[in-house]
């Protein structure tokens, strides 16, 4: 398990602030806002960092029937707070065996959506044809919102995005064929307003797909 933070965009190395820069450094990516290490899933590690996001924190709620909480990870350091959130979920596919889901929440050209979908970043792009009616729908803090499956993402999963409270909303599910879940309208909750309620979340083991 990783102990120091690293590139949103490729996991690579990055350099603290120092006298030469103000901000985080990856040698490949310039600029970034730095993924922080992963924990294990626990109350604490969510109220951590819940209180530290500046983007919604999302995750189903009610939490499908037998899935748990598996993990959360965040980009962005003390001084600028989380400018993207990672929410992993685990549990029954729709069509059995282990289905997983990660709920991604950025800024624009963040890059962590883009690196956990497979797909080139930062943000979806051509991937995503906004052109074509929206596949899946689902209600993000009250308000429906679309998504787009998108296109050219690693067969073992299948990605959407779409635009939740003015920023980007990435699910990815594995296997690819878990994504039917994406078309049941699951009700999406920005864990920032959910209070006393987040001591309920039921946590599971880590998910792996966290440390991709």
């Amino acid at each position: 398990m990783r102990g120091e933070p690293s590139c949103p965009k490729c996991g690579g190395r990055v350099r603290a602030p120092g006298l030469f820069a103000d901000s985080w450094q990856c040698d490949v990516h310039g600029t970034v806002h730095p993924l922080q290490p992963v924990v294990p899933p626990s109350v604490e590690a969510l109220t951590v960092a819940v209180k530290r996001a500046k983007v919604p924190v999302w995750m189903p709620w009610p939490l499908p029937v037998g899935w748990l909480f598996t993990g959360v990870t965040c980009a962005g350091d003390d001084r600028s707070g989380s400018r993207a959130t990672v929410v992993a979920c685990s549990g029954p596919g729709p069509l059995g065996g282990l289905g997983e889901m990660l709920l991604v929440a950025e800024e624009l050209g963040v890059g962590l959506g883009a690196r956990y979908a497979g797909v080139e970043g930062p943000d979806p792009g051509a991937h995503m044809s906004m052109d074509k009616p929206p596949q899946a729908k689902l209600l993000a803090a009250g308000r429906p919102t679309p998504l787009w499956h998108l296109s050219g993402v690693p067969d073992d999963r299948a990605a959407f995005a779409g635009e939740a409270c003015g920023l980007w909303l990435w699910a990815i599910v594995w296997p690819e064929q878990s994504g039917l879940m994406m078309y049941d309208e699951l009700i999406l909750t920005d864990l920032r307003d959910a209070g006393a309620e987040v001591e309920l979340v039921p946590c599971g083991a880590l998910s792996p797909r966290l440390l991709a």
